[in-house]
C-alpha cells in the first residue's frame, strides 16, 4: 500500500473537530488581561496551600469543592500559578464534553447531528463564561457529557459491566465536584422511562447510581454545616425563571425535530431530560433554600446541545430535500453566522469588566499609594483575597486587624479581632488604607467589626486618596488630630 493511499484511507474522527474548535475557543483572550476575580482568587488561594492546609481549610469552608482544590494544588505544584494553569483545566473540560456530545449525536441521530452538537457547545453564552473559569463547573460538565454517552452506550448494551462500572464512576467524580451534579440521575432516570428500557438496563443503571450516590453523601452531610457560605444566593423570583424557559422552549424545538433510530434512545429522550430535569430540580430545592444559580447546573447545556444538533441536522435535511447540495453547507453557515452574531458577547466575556471584580488590579493601585508603615484594612474580610494573590504588593504595610492568617485559620479570610481592639489599632495609626468593594458593586452586609471600622475612620480620619478600578477601591484615610 503507498503512502498515498495511506493518507487517503485516513480519516480523524468526527469528535476531533469540536475538541479543538472549543480549545481554540478557550485559548482566546484566556488571561482576560491578567484578571482575576473573588471566586477564582478562592481556587487560587487554596491550590496555593500545602495538602495538610487544604484539609484544615476544607474544615471550615469549601468542602464541597475539596477535590477540585486537591486537583488544583497538583497542576500549581507541577506548572506554577498563573492564570493559564487555573483555567486551562475548564478549557480541556469543555472540549472534552464537546467530544463527548459529537460522539452522543452521531450514535443517536447521526454524524451531521453530532458535529453540530458538538460546535455548539462551546458557543452558549453560559459555556462561554465558565470555559475560562478557575472553578470546577466546566469539569463537572465534562462529567455529566461522559456519564450521558456511557448512558446510551449501557442501553444499547445492557450487559457489558464495563460501561456501567465507568458510569458509576463518571457520576461519582461529578458528584465529589459539585454535589448538586447528582441532578444528573434523575434526568437518566426520566431517559430510561422514555425509553422503556429493559429489567437488565434498570438493574445496572440502579446499582451504578446508588453506588455514587453512596460515595457522595458524606460530602453532601458535611458540606450542610457549611451552608452559611451559600447564604448570599437572593431567593427564587419569576424574572429568575426566564432564562430556563427559554433554554427548555429552544430544547422542544429539538424534541420537535427528532428522528428516531430503530434501536437507540432518541436524541430527544436522552437531551430533553438532560436539559429540563437539572433545571426544574434546582429550581424545585430553591423553593426550600435559596440555591438557583445556573453555574450549578451548566451541565444541562450538554443537553441543549444534543438537541440544537439534532434540530440542526433536521433543517439540513428539508433544506436539501428542496435544494440538492444545500445539506452540506447549512451546518458551516448556520455556525459560523452564530459564532458572528455572538462575538460581541464573546469579547465581552473575555473582558475584565465581564466579572464582578478583578482581585489582581486594585493590588497595583495599593502599590503606588502605600507608604511604609501604613496599616491596611479590609471591609468585609474577604477582600483579603488581594493581598493573598498579591503579597508584594502589601509589603511594608501592617494588617491591624488580622489576628491569624488564613492559612493557620483554615479559611480563606484570617480571623480578625473583637472591635474594640479594632477600633483602639485604628486610632493608633497615621495612615490607613482601606481595601474594599467599588461604589455600585453589590456588598455582602456589613459585621460589627465593618461597622467599627467604619465608624471610626470616618470619625478620626480624612480621606487623602481614594480610586477605583475594576470592581474593587482602595481609600487612603489620614489622621485628623495627632496619635497620643
Amino acid at each position: 500500500m503507498t503512502s498515498h493511499t495511506a493518507v487517503r484511507r485516513f480519516r480523524a474522527p468526527l469528535w476531533l473537530l469540536p475538541a479543538v474548535w472549543t480549545l481554540l475557543l478557550g485559548a482566546w483572550g484566556l488571561s482576560r488581561q491578567d484578571s482575576v476575580w473573588r471566586d477564582e482568587a478562592a481556587t487560587w488561594q487554596v491550590a496555593q496551600r500545602s495538602t495538610a492546609e487544604i484539609w484544615h481549610t476544607l474544615e471550615h469552608v469549601d468542602a464541597v469543592h475539596g477535590l477540585y482544590y486537591l486537583v488544583m494544588h497538583a497542576l500549581f505544584e507541577v506548572f506554577g500559578p498563573g492564570t493559564t494553569t487555573l483555567r486551562l483545566p475548564s478549557v480541556l473540560a469543555v472540549a472534552v464534553a464537546a467530544a463527548c456530545v459529537t460522539v452522543l449525536g452521531q450514535r443517536l441521530v447521526g454524524p451531521r447531528a453530532g458535529l453540530g452538537a458538538g460546535l455548539v457547545l462551546g458557543l452558549l453564552p453560559a459555556v462561554q463564561f465558565h470555559l475560562q473559569e478557575g472553578r470546577p463547573y466546566a469539569l463537572v460538565t465534562a462529567g455529566v457529557a461522559l456519564s450521558t454517552l456511557l448512558l446510551a452506550a449501557g442501553t444499547e448494551r445492557p450487559d457489558r459491566s464495563p460501561y456501567w462500572a465507568a458510569y458509576g464512576t463518571a457520576v461519582l467524580l461529578c458528584g465529589l465536584l459539585n454535589w448538586l451534579s447528582l441532578l444528573v440521575l434523575p434526568a437518566h432516570l426520566v431517559t430510561l422511562v422514555w425509553t422503556r428500557a429493559p429489567r437488565g438496563t434498570w438493574k445496572r443503571w440502579a446499582a451504578a447510581s446508588t453506588t455514587a450516590v453512596a460515595g457522595v453523601l458524606p460530602l453532601v452531610l458535611f458540606s450542610r454545616s457549611q451552608s452559611q457560605q451559600v447564604a448570599w444566593i437572593p431567593p427564587l423570583t419569576w424574572h429568575m425563571m426566564i432564562g430556563p424557559a427559554v433554554l427548555l422552549a429552544i430544547g422542544g424545538l429539538g424534541v420537535l425535530l427528532d428522528r428516531p433510530r430503530a434501536g437507540r434512545p432518541s436524541a430527544a429522550a436522552v437531551g430533553f431530560p438532560l436539559l429540563a430535569v437539572p433545571q426544574l430540580g434546582l429550581v424545585s430545592l430553591s423553593l426550600v433554600k435559596p440555591l438557583f444559580l445556573d453555574r450549578y447546573v451548566l451541565f444541562s447545556m450538554v443537553g441543549l446541545a444534543l438537541l440544537i444538533g439534532t434540530a440542526l441536522d433536521a433543517a439540513a435535511r428539508a433544506a436539501g430535500a428542496r435544494f440538492p447540495g444545500a445539506s452540506s453547507w447549512l451546518l458551516p453557515v448556520v455556525v459560523a453566522l452564530t459564532a458572528g452574531a455572538l462575538l460581541p458577547q464573546s469579547l465581552a466575556k473575555r473582558s475584565p469588566a465581564s466579572r464582578v471584580d478583578d482581585v489582581m488590579a486594585i493590588a497595583v493601585e495599593v502599590r503606588q499609594l502605600k507608604r511604609n508603615g501604613d496599616a491596611v484594612l479590609f471591609m468585609p474580610a474577604e477582600r483579603r483575597d488581594t493581598e493573598a494573590l498579591s503579597p508584594g504588593a502589601f509589603s511594608g504595610l501592617r494588617d491591624i486587624a488580622l489576628v491569624e492568617g488564613p492559612e493557620e485559620s483554615g479559611t480563606l479570610k484570617g480571623r480578625e479581632a473583637d472591635e474594640a481592639p479594632i477600633r483602639a489599632a485604628i486610632l493608633a495609626q497615621r495612615r490607613v488604607l482601606l481595601v474594599t468593594d467599588a461604589t455600585g458593586v453589590a456588598k455582602p452586609p456589613w459585621t460589627a467589626r465593618d461597622r467599627a471600622k467604619a465608624s471610626v475612620l470616618k470619625e478620626h480620619f480624612a480621606v487623602v486618596a481614594d480610586r477605583q478600578v475594576r470592581g474593587r477601591r482602595v481609600t487612603v484615610y489620614a489622621r485628623l488630630e495627632p496619635v497620643r
